[in-house]
């Protein structure tokens, strides 16, 4: 629970650029750096850090994320708590830095972990997908071989339907016996999706994230599903979870679609509530990103947090992944 600011706050806030290694293809999108917002909220003794990446097709860009956070400045100066926060803006990546930055000052001033803070058990690591970006189907069978043989492996694909097929094809013939889930972001529609779920069913793909656009949920009524749909742009906040029934069997909890850790967790508990399986993703930020989503991530039955993987750089200290794990220390972030 949020507590009551007892000093006066001061609030940072300063944009940070992130370069990748090479280029990140998706449906409809070729991303080669990352922006962040990072805030940091200070008493004067202790220090809280979060970080936002936004999301990007809902013009939720490093330029609004600024501008939102320095709309609620006066407020937290003045002593707005965490909880009030939920209120002072909607969701999105400048809530997000905002509320991971309250609960980094709750923790240093208590003395005690955010995770016993939030009422979790104490973090183990967990497995992580590391994430194929769309490419030629030999590019993408490569990097499948290239990458750590133990951990589970998210394709993007781009609603190119023939393409798609070559992808998963050539990546299960790469990698006869890794998890495969597949990430459409969005790029097919009812019929070319009724083309491509035999395909997936054939080559034992795990799970389908996000097949159709956001607004076009309808479309899944009535439809057979022969492997579980995962909910991502359909599912932005708390809000969406419960119509999510009946059309998804998964929901991919992202801290910048919902606006921080105190949403995120929420999604979960509700969503386990509802009967729904829950997944932790990201929107490619770094270590500082990740941290609150490790947390989430103990409540969740699949992780997506590889985003420092792809970046040229992260911060120190940083989440560490090894044998298909990823490991967060409480000195990253939270401690």
């Amino acid at each position: 629970m949020a507590t009551q600011n007892t000093r006066e706050l001061t609030l940072d806030l300063r944009v940070e650029h992130f370069p990748y290694h090479q280029p990140f293809r998706i449906s409809g999108h070729v991303f080669t750096e990352t922006a962040l917002l990072v805030a940091e909220i200070s008493d004067g003794t202790h220090v809280g850090r979060g970080e936002g990446a936004g999301v990007y097709y809902l013009g939720d860009d490093i330029d609004h994320m600024l501008s939102e956070a320095t709309r609620v400045r006066e407020d937290i100066q003045r002593g707005a708590t965490r909880e009030q926060l939920q209120h002072l803006l909607p969701p999105g990546g400048a809530r997000n830095a905002l509320d991971c930055a309250f609960w980094d000052l709750e923790a240093k001033r208590a003395g005690r972990p955010v995770w016993a803070l939030a009422g979790l058990e104490a973090p183990r690591a967990l497995r992580s997908t590391l994430t194929l970006g769309a490419d030629s189907p030999e590019a993408m069978a490569k990097a499948a071989l290239a990458i750590d043989p133990q951990a589970p492996i998210k394709v993007k694909l781009t609603g190119d339907l023939d393409e798609d097929i070559l992808r998963v094809a050539a990546i299960r013939a790469a990698r006869p016996d890794a998890w495969i889930g597949v990430d459409a972001n969005q790029g097919y529609d009812r019929p070319t999706l009724a083309g491509l779920l035999p395909v997936l069913v054939e080559h034992g793909v795990a799970q389908l994230e996000q097949p159709l656009k956001r607004g076009r949920e309808a479309d899944l009524d009535g439809l057979k599903r022969p492997l579980p749909f995962v909910a991502d742009e359909s599912a932005l906040s708390l809000a969406d979870t419960a119509s999510l029934v009946g059309r998804f069997d998964v929901v991919n909890i992202k801290l910048d679609k919902c606006g921080g850790l105190t949403e995120g967790l929420a999604i979960a508990r509700q969503a386990k509530a509802l009967g729904l399986d829950v997944m932790v993703g990201n929107m490619m930020g770094t270590s500082l990103s990740m941290a609150p989503s490790y947390l989430v991530g103990q409540l969740c039955d699949i992780v997506d947090l590889d985003g420092p993987t792809f970046l040229a750089r992260d911060r120190v200290p940083g989440v560490e992944y090894r044998g298909g794990m990823i490991h967060c220390a409480e000195e990253v972030w939270g401690g």
